[in-house]
């Protein structure tokens, strides 16, 4: 039988799209591929292949929730742990590769205390709590992010963050330079979305020249409950605008777009430097560790991306970085020669060499 990795990743889209892309890349090889998640993880989980085994395992959270739910959360971690036990026995892993998030507990738990092989892909430049917490306690630790600010004793090794085939197949697509035609921008918030874009963009865009705005056609992103607010700003001006809470088909908009406005989360960044894509970064600022800034460093220092605080955002601010873009074609361009400079387009396949060499085959 070929043998298994199983790949523990959950909570947002940032773990998972990276997951998925290690998913696909090791089915190409050969292997069995299993996703250990929990509930909300799994909706990220539609576009994995099929081939994918998905096992739902109870996880939790102790930054969410009321009072009770956070009293439950070891129960639940536990109860997380002895389904993930009790299924590694049944089907042993030749590897587990966790991803990060309070879902990716109970696998490295699991495969931790059965000695198994097992390897952290951490995407962002600071690691999160899990990832922290079993980086001293696992054969390999990847890195999306170069540097990665690691704990004491724990060597780190640069795979880059794998993206998914859908990005891959969009790798260096050409750039149509802003100009007297239409134009798209994308603006995404990360997979649940950002307030404050949806506070700003609108305004930020209607205030741009009406030779600039009579050709924009904006995809932007908003929270369920901010969608009417947002449509109705654009409508306002104007404006042809699409608004979703979850665009499923980013990359093709992505390599679309003569501009994107974004959060620094880490597929973000991977994806704009695969396509090559002018950007406006605005990094979340209550990210542990500030990690969408050290994200967002690799972008903005080769001139690929500008980087906007979020203290220092507003309307205005964002107006003028956006028309600095929009009304220079040769700079516009340079920015996404340079996005694609930093790129990783290989990230998958040295994640999977980690993977193959850590495991017990």
């Amino acid at each position: 039988m070929p043998p298994l990795v199983v790949i523990a990743a959950g909570g947002t889209g940032g773990h998972m799209f990276p997951a998925q892309a290690l998913a696909e890349e090791m089915l190409t090889r050969g292997w069995r591929v299993k996703l250990s998640t929990d509930d909300r993880g799994a909706r990220y989980a539609g576009s994995f292949p099929d081939e994918v085994e998905i096992e739902i395992v109870p996880s939790a959270t102790p930054q969410r929730g009321g009072l009770g739910a956070k009293l439950g959360v070891p129960f639940k971690l536990t109860s997380g742990v002895m389904r993930a036990l009790s299924g590694f026995r049944r089907d042993r892993p030749a590897v587990v590769a966790g991803f990060g998030g309070y879902p990716s507990i109970p696998a490295l738990a699991a495969a931790t205390m059965m000695k198994l092989p097992r390897l952290i892909h951490e995407q962002n430049g600071v690691p999160g709590r899990v990832n922290e917490i079993f980086a001293t306690r696992v054969d390999a630790f990847a890195c999306g992010t170069w540097p990665t600010k690691l704990p004491e004793g724990v060597e780190g090794q640069h795979t880059g963050n794998p993206v998914r085939a859908a990005v891959a197949a969009r790798a260096a697509s050409p750039y149509i330079p802003p100009g007297d035609y239409p134009m798209t921008v994308l603006a995404i918030g990360g997979s649940q979305g950002a307030r404050v874009l949806a506070d700003c963009v609108p305004d930020a865009l209607a205030r741009l020249p009406e030779a600039i705005r009579a050709n924009l056609r904006v995809f932007q992103q908003a929270r369920p409950e901010d969608h009417d607010r947002v449509a109705a700003a654009y409508a306002a001006t104007g404006m042809d605008a699409e608004i979703r809470p979850f665009f499923d088909d980013v990359p093709t908009l992505m390599a679309e777009a003569q501009l994107v406005i974004a959060r620094a989360g880490a597929s973000t960044i991977a994806d704009l430097s695969i396509i090559g894509r002018p950007a406006i970064l605005i990094p979340y600022p209550h990210a542990a560790g500030d990690h969408q800034t050290a994200n967002a460093r690799g972008l903005v220092e080769v001139g690929a991306a500008i980087l906007l605080p979020e203290r220092k955002l507003d309307a205005t601010s964002l107006a003028a970085q956006a028309e600095l873009i929009l009304t220079n074609p040769d700079g516009a361009r340079q920015m996404a020669r340079a996005a694609m400079s930093v790129a990783v387009p290989d990230a998958a396949t040295r994640l999977a060499d980690l993977v193959t060499d850590v495991s017990d085959i």
